[in-house]
Order: C-alpha cells, then sequence, then structure tokens
C-alpha cells in the first residue's frame, strides 16, 4: 500500500510517519508522500544503480535491497488478478526468500544462507508475501509459516510494528489485517492481551472534531499526538475492513462523513477515514506528496490506494475522479516507479471495475508483465527467448531505480509500507 519502502535507519523510520506509495508503497520504496500534517525528515538518497546483481524471476531492474519482496508480492497479486499465470520462476523466486520461521524480510541475497539474528525480516515484506500466494493458491505450507510468524509478533494492543517489537503504526497493522483474512483467518480473533487489530487502529484514528478528523496517523509522536496521514488512512480503511491490498468495490453509500457515534468500530473508523480521503481530494481530484523546502507534487501512488480504499469502503461516487485522474496522469510515473506501480494502478482499477488493460489508453497488464518473466500465459510463444536477452530487453523500459526520488534527489523515511501501500500503499513503494 507505500508502502512504499523501509531504510536503513530503523529507529529514525519508526520515529516518524511514513512517505508510502502501498501500500503500497511499499515496504517498498516511496515514490511520493502524503504527509497532511506530520513533518518528515529527508535523508541522502540511495545510488540508483544497484549495490547488487538483479535476481533471475525478480520483477523490475531497481536494486532490490529494500524492496524486493514487496514489489515481486504485488507484481505476482496483479498478475493473479487480472487472470495471469505467473512465470513459475517468478513464484519460485519469491517462495525462497522466505525464512525457516516463516518470516520475510525485505530482500536475501544469499538463499542458501540460513536466516540469523542480523537479517531484518519484517511484518510488510511478510504480509504482502502472503497475500500474493494466498492469491496464487498451492502455498498452504508458506503462508501457514508465514501468518504463524506474523501471529508470534504481535504486539499487545493488537497491532503490528514494521519490524518486530517495534511500536505499532496504522500501515503494518493493515497489511497484516488483510494477510490474515487472505489467508483465511478472522482479523477480529487474531488477538494479543484481548486486542485485535481493530483495538490498535481505533487508537490511530483522529477524533472527527479534531483537526484532520476520521484519519489515521502513523504512529503518535513522541508525545502520544496524532497526526492525519494520507498513507496511513488509505491502509487503515481496508485493514478496519478486514480487506487486502486487493478488493473490489462496496456496497454503494451516501458519501462517507465523520461520525463520533459510531467511530469505535471498525466499520466506523473505515468510514470516517474514506470521509477524510474524499474531502482531501475534493477539490484537486488526487493526493499530494510534502517534500521539506518544495512545492508540494501529485502522489500518485497515494492517490491510487485512496482509490481502493474509498471504493472498499462503497465511496465510488468520490474514487471516481482520482481514478480520471490517474488514468490521465500515471504514465510516466509508472514507467519511472515500476512493478509495484503498474501492480498499484491495477488494484485501483480492479477496485473500481474499470478495466486495466484499457487504462487511459495504456494497457497495465502488458506493462506489468514486460518488467519480468513472462507469464506462463504467453510462454508458449516466446519459450526459445525466455532466457536469454528477451526478457531483459523487456525490462529496458520498466522501472528506472526508484521512481520520483530521482528527479527530487531526496530520499523520505518510510514507515509501510507501503502499503498500501504502499500503493503505490504503501503507497506506497513499496517501486
Amino acid at each position: 500500500m507505500s508502502r512504499a519502502a523501509r531504510l536503513r535507519d530503523l529507529p529514525d523510520r519508526e520515529r516518524h510517519p511514513p512517505i508510502m506509495n502501498i501500500r503500497r508503497s511499499a515496504a517498498a520504496l516511496a515514490a511520493a508522500t502524503v504527509v497532511l500534517g506530520a513533518a518528515v525528515p529527508a535523508v541522502a538518497a540511495p545510488s540508483p544503480t544497484p549495490s547488487v546483481a538483479i535476481p533471475d524471476g525478480l520483477y523490475g531492474t531497481a536494486d532490490p535491497t529494500y524492496d524486493g519482496v514487496w514489489r515481486q508480492s504485488l507484481a505476482l497479486l496483479a498478475q493473479r488478478t487480472t487472470g495471469v499465470t505467473p512465470a513459475d520462476r517468478a513464484v519460485a523466486w519469491l517462495t525462497g526468500q522466505q525464512c525457516a520461521n516463516g518470516a520475510f524480510a525485505a530482500f536475501r541475497a544469499d538463499t542458501a544462507k540460513a536466516c540469523d539474528a542480523k537479517l531484518m525480516v519484517d511484518t510488510n515484506s511478510t504480509a504482502a508475501a502472503v497475500q500474493a500466494l494466498a492469491a496464487l493458491g498451492g502455498h498452504q505450507a508458506e503462508t501457514e509459516k508465514a501468518v504463524t510468524w506474523l501471529k508470534s509478533v504481535q504486539n499487545a494492543d493488537g497491532g503490528w510494528g514494521y519490524t518486530p517489537g517495534g511500536a505499532s503504526d496504522a500501515n503494518s497493522t493493515s497489511v497484516v489485517a488483510g494477510a490474515m483474512a487472505a489467508a483465511g483467518q478472522q482479523p477480529s480473533q487474531v488477538r494479543k492481551a484481548g486486542k485485535s487489530p481493530y483495538d490498535a487502529l481505533g487508537k490511530l484514528s483522529l477524533p472527527c472534531d479534531k483537526t484532520g478528523g476520521g484519519a489515521f496517523a502513523y504512529q503518535p509522536d513522541k508525545g502520544g499526538a496524532l497526526a492525519a496521514n494520507a498513507d496511513a488512512t488509505a491502509a487503515g480503511v481496508l485493514g478496519a475492513l478486514g480487506k487486502g491490498l486487493v478488493t473490489t468495490a462496496g456496497k454503494t453509500s451516501a458519501a462517507p462523513a465523520c461520525d463520533t457515534a459510531t467511530a469505535a468500530t471498525p466499520s466506523g473508523l473505515a468510514r470516517n477515514g474514506a470521509a477524510y480521503l474524499a474531502a482531501a481530494m475534493l477539490d484537486a481530484g488526487y493526493l499530494k506528496s510534502s517534500l521539506p523546502g518544495a512545492e508540494d507534487q501529485p502522489d500518485h501512488g497515494n492517490t491510487a490506494d485512496a482509490v481502493v480504499a474509498l471504493a472498499a469502503q462503497g465511496a465510488t461516487g468520490q474514487a471516481k475522479k482520482p481514478l480520471a485522474w490517474l488514468e490521465q496522469n500515471s504514465a510516466a510515473w509508472a514507467k519511472q516507479s515500476g512493478p509495484a506501480a503498474y501492480a498499484q494502478l491495477i488494484f485501483a482499477a480492479h477496485a473500481m471495475g474499470a478495466d486495466p488493460r484499457h487504462f487511459g489508453g495504456a494497457d497495465l497488464v502488458a506493462q506489468l508483465d514486460a518488467t519480468g518473466p513472462t507469464p506462463q500465459a504467453t510462454a508458449k510463444a516466446t519459450d526459445q527467448t525466455a532466457d536469454t536477452g528477451a526478457d531483459a530487453d523487456k525490462k529496458e523500459d520498466s522501472d528506472s531505480g526508484y521512481g520520483v526520488w530521482w528527479t527530487v534527489g531526496v530520499f523520505l523515511v518510510a514507515g509501510i509500507g507501503i502499503g498500501f501501500l504502499i500503493s503505490g500503499r504503501g503507497r506506497k513503494q513499496r517501486p
């Protein structure tokens, strides 16, 4: 959903609200940010030249260090959603990233080496992998191990942080809740010390009578105050509804409004979050990113995640304008940002009942497929080139690194992921 991305400085990441693309961004490297009231420090961007060799089977050509599992999971999930059967080696790459205890890290360069205490596993990568593998089917053993690990690191407040022991945040709690639902679990029944994910999300929802009322904060600040965060809100709406990154539109309802009377219920949390997102995009038709010292820029990833969230809530009327904006304005962003960006757009189109193969004149499915191994659905026609330079040639026009960060020369601290992460999630980006 950023989802946006996980940086090297974990304490810094946990102290500050995330900027994720989903969603979804996600546990992915964020291509853009919507803070809306939260101050996020800028840090130096990593080199756009991959520091590791791009593994066979992985989607995208950007360095996978911070988002490999996230973007692969979103790519496979988007393919499955559109009826595409992924290449076996693409699925094998993802399952091969799993640790013996069921957890996933953002990326393991050497899967022959057992996971140890030095490897930073995280809830966002693990939850995204669960959602993808559950959708693909035939991976019950892997998903059960991952779900068991996620339950083992649930916090006493019912939520999850990005890493085990980290303070609960809206993005991580929501993407894990979606993973539980995808694996056939009832999020309301996944409890620690009597608390469920909904209890954790309720603590992160801003009261209707406060600035940003209805929105979710990523985490409380050091003083316990909550700041509205659009990325966290898009993730939180899905989490409160018990839905994953891929969803269809809920029952059409009137324009959502923040309602204090039902704010303590999961449905109330989701409706209030949707009301905030609808209001945030009412005029421009899209969300904006906030970069310290720079003018606000359109945030494609979080806008895509917000469309998914609004549709899931049943606020399809409020999602039409941002979806139309994405159709007209997201092509360059998606090409630059890569597989997870294409996936976020596919999720948005799918949630609204639009055709991702005819999205603003573009075939998002074909564009996503071109960033990685040839799917099985078309493998027969390309068997003789599948293991040659054909895949590399197709990747030339896919992601060129971490998206918009290379144009602004800034990399922001992400929280995720991305969720939605991303997104765009995440949402981020999560590229």
